[in-house]
């Protein structure tokens, strides 16, 4: 089974924005997005009014926009509009790169080499918080089963866990998950001990039953339960939708410049995930190229999450998704991951999203 699927680098959020800029120059090496960066506007900058008042319907405007991915399944769509050519369809020039880590990502985020990216909900908050020029333009999938607890008996819930050994990656969307998880059982992260352990080994430590539980994201889950069929799912994303959720973020400066891109963009969006919904075989065959693996070995893991259409996220962004955001920044503050409290609602634009449906 695959190990590419879903990099522990993706999922880190503890990396330091200083750290990051530190890093511009090696990610610029290691990242086939390295450009000219465009000229960087101050952090308190707002988009544009023209992208708010843009036309319904609008033409794409000249130039390439520089978008960056890892590899997750859940930017599949992206792929699979860059294979079908779907951007060209759509009046668009698309650069789409693919980074490894997320400081590659965010490093190339910050010092404007590329304009949008996809990446987790709490990574957003935590590049806006520390000054990166940001708004999030799209919801793009949310994890419901590929992002556990598991454990055996006699562990058979979150609340047998007081006193337990739980290994799990610090700073990831397990430590998030965790979190939640035993605040809704009445419980802190100083009930269990901890046992910090990647993601990619933390299902091996209970297997191996060096810990009581482990709390990982797959394809990890699937390779544990595998293993040994003792072990069940004891606690999944899926009990708080949208707490590990990836996002559609673009630059502020490029948003004030190109809001017909964007607009076309979460169009092309929207194209794609119908090709993915009624082509599934097919979709699936160029995600798992994407992301290093074959439709066999993420079965499982496409199982698990949900890709959103543009009116399903529309109808998150207008709904739900602005609390949850408020309750995945409290726990990513509770965990260190985050310094302090921020509005979290104060980075969504759905203008965007308005404009490309009517």
């Amino acid at each position: 089974m695959s190990t590419t699927v879903r990099p522990a680098g993706r999922r880190l959020t503890t990396i330091a924005v200083l750290a990051a800029t530190v890093a511009i120059a090696a990610a610029a090496c290691s990242s086939s997005s390295a450009t000219t960066a465009p000229t960087t506007a101050p952090a308190s900058e707002a988009p544009a009014e023209s992208a708010s008042a843009a036309a319904v319907a609008c033409t794409p405007e000249a130039g390439t926009f520089r978008m960056g991915t890892e590899p997750w399944l859940g930017y599949g769509p992206w792929w699979v509009a860059d294979s079908k050519g779907l951007f060209a369809q759509n009046g668009l020039d698309v650069k789409v790169s693919s980074f490894t880590t997320d400081d590659e990502i965010n490093a190339a985020l910050v010092a404007g080499q590329i304009d949008g990216a996809n990446i987790a909900t709490h990574t957003a908050m935590r590049l806006a918080q520390a000054g990166t020029p940001l708004t999030i333009v799209l919801v793009l999938d949310q994890s419901n089963t590929a992002d556990a607890a598991l454990a055996a008996a006699p562990v058979a819930s979150i609340k047998d866990l007081k006193g337990k050994k739980v290994a799990y990656e610090e700073g990831t969307t397990s430590d998030i998950l965790l979190r939640y998880a035993l605040s809704q059982n009445g419980m802190t992260i100083d009930d269990i001990v901890k046992v910090p352990t990647p993601a990619a080994d933390a299902g091996t430590a209970a297997i191996a039953k060096r810990v009581d539980a482990a709390v990982t994201y797959e394809p990890y889950l699937t390779a544990a339960l595998q293993q040994d069929p003792a072990f069940k799912l004891i606690y999944t994303a899926a009990e708080k939708p949208g707490l590990i959720s990836d996002v559609f973020v673009v630059r502020n400066d490029v948003a004030g410049k190109v809001p017909c891109q964007i607009q076309t963009l979460i169009k092309t969006w929207d194209d794609a995930v119908a090709y993915y919904n009624s082509n599934g075989d097919d979709a699936k065959a160029i995600i798992a190229k994407a992301v290093g693996a074959t439709p066999e070995d993420l079965k499982t893991a496409f199982d698990g999450v949900d890709i959103y259409t543009v009116a399903q996220a529309k109808s998150l962004l207008e709904g739900a998704f602005p609390a949850t955001m408020t309750d995945i920044m409290k726990i990513a503050v509770a965990a260190g991951i985050m310094p302090a409290e921020i509005d979290p609602t104060k980075l969504l634009d759905t203008s965007f999203i308005d404009k490309a449906t009517q």
